[in-house]
């Protein structure tokens, strides 16, 4: 007669731990619904390219308050550290510090921004009249403005925005993150002020400027060129 096999006893502790520990991972992990400072943080540390609040939103199932105030938590926390959040209109994203910039740079063997009077002249105006066409930044100049235009595509400290809706659709050019890095602004906030008169001169109506720049006499001139050094010297400061 066949006595019926005892059942094997499997060690328990092993498995009980494994089970704790997965409990414990997850009471950690950032539940859908849940945006923590340090989820942030990584978020926008792996992103490749900068992200929206309404992706952020979308990505941890929060709304845009949520968003919002994590944001300035992190703002916060970040002060005084390498690293800062820079902002450019609706878009986030995390750089190093201005202050660390020399020190980061002869890391990666970047020089300082060099610029020909023509090119920190056109950036000028396009950092503090944009979005604006080529045409306009010639008229201000007096002089073409392509080449110039072209190189700081190339270099990145100008971007294309999009086309005017005035007669051939020309295109907008104005600036986006590397400007902001290169500069060691967090946002277009940090620029200089411009003088109120320079300022109003640079104001946009209809996508034109507010400029008389038909006057071939020596008044227009003088205004044009008041105009240009203004905004460079304000780029400078």
């Amino acid at each position: 007669m066949n006595e019926s096999a005892e059942p094997v006893a499997l060690p328990s502790e092993p498995y009980a731990e494994a089970a704790a520990a997965s409990d414990a991972a997850a009471t950690e992990r950032p539940a859908p619904g849940e945006l923590t400072e340090s989820g942030l943080e990584a978020l926008l540390f792996v992103a490749e390219r900068p992200l929206s609040r309404r992706e952020i939103a979308s990505i941890a199932g929060v709304d845009a308050a949520a968003v919002d105030a994590r944001l300035g938590d992190l703002e916060v926390s970040l002060r005084g550290r390498g690293i800062r959040l820079i902002a450019a209109g609706d878009r986030i994203e995390l750089a190093t510090a201005p202050d660390v910039g020399a020190l980061v740079a002869r890391y990666v063997g970047a020089d300082a921004i060099r610029l020909s009077p023509a090119g920190l002249e056109t950036l000028a105006i396009v950092v503090y009249r944009q979005p604006v066409t080529r045409a306009a930044v010639e008229r201000i100049r007096g002089v073409d403005s392509d080449h110039t235009l072209r190189s700081l595509l190339h270099r990145r400290l100008v971007v294309e925005l999009g086309r005017s809706g005035a007669p051939g659709r020309p295109i907008l050019y104005g600036t986006a993150f590397e400007f902001l890095e290169r500069f060691g602004l967090e946002s277009l906030d940090d620029l200089p002020a411009l003088d109120t008169d320079v300022a109003a001169r640079l104001a946009e109506e209809g996508g034109v400027l507010l400029l008389s720049l038909d006057d071939d006499g020596p008044e227009g001139g003088e205004t044009n060129d008041a105009v240009r050094g203004a905004t460079v010297e304000s780029l400078r400061g």
